[in-house]
């Protein structure tokens, strides 16, 4: 039986203070958050990153020392899944940290998914969010399909 697969779509966050300058680098990576020529975008993400991220894991620390939106999203997912039942399959797919796009791809993948319905988090549509993460999504799904 086909199933519907819904992703819930967000930014991600780090998971340890380990993560956070990590976690920069992947959003400065980022060519729809800074649009920059392409060849100097990832070095100039790794100095921005390794600028920021000491500053940045002090913000994490009074959060508990990684952020909370990974495991905010995953009790949504859990509540989402278990209202729409066996017909659907609910996965997470974080834009900048595990999970990744990637991964929310390949387990709808297993699951014989054939319909996708993307719903992201974010308050408002932009480019640097929601566009960002449907560009993502389209990229990895038609490289897997």
């Amino acid at each position: 039986m086909k199933k519907t697969g819904v992703v819930l779509m967000n930014m991600g966050g780090p998971d340890s203070l380990e993560a956070v300058q990590p976690f920069l680098y992947n959003l400065f990576s980022d060519h729809n958050i800074i649009r920059i020529p392409r060849p100097i975008q990832k070095p100039v993400a790794w100095i921005i990153s390794k600028i920021r991220a000491k500053r940045t894991q002090e913000y994490y620390k009074v959060m508990g020392g990684k952020s909370p939106q990974t495991e905010q999203t995953f009790k949504q997912a859990e509540a989402l899944q278990k209202a729409l039942g066996e017909d659907f399959v609910v996965a997470v797919a974080m834009r900048y940290w595990h999970p990744f796009t990637e991964e929310a791809v390949e387990k709808l993948i297993k699951e014989n998914v054939d319909r996708f319905v993307l719903l992201p988090l974010y308050p408002q549509y932009s480019k640097t969010t929601t566009g960002s993460s449907f560009q993502e999504f389209y990229s990895i799904y038609t490289k897997n399909s």
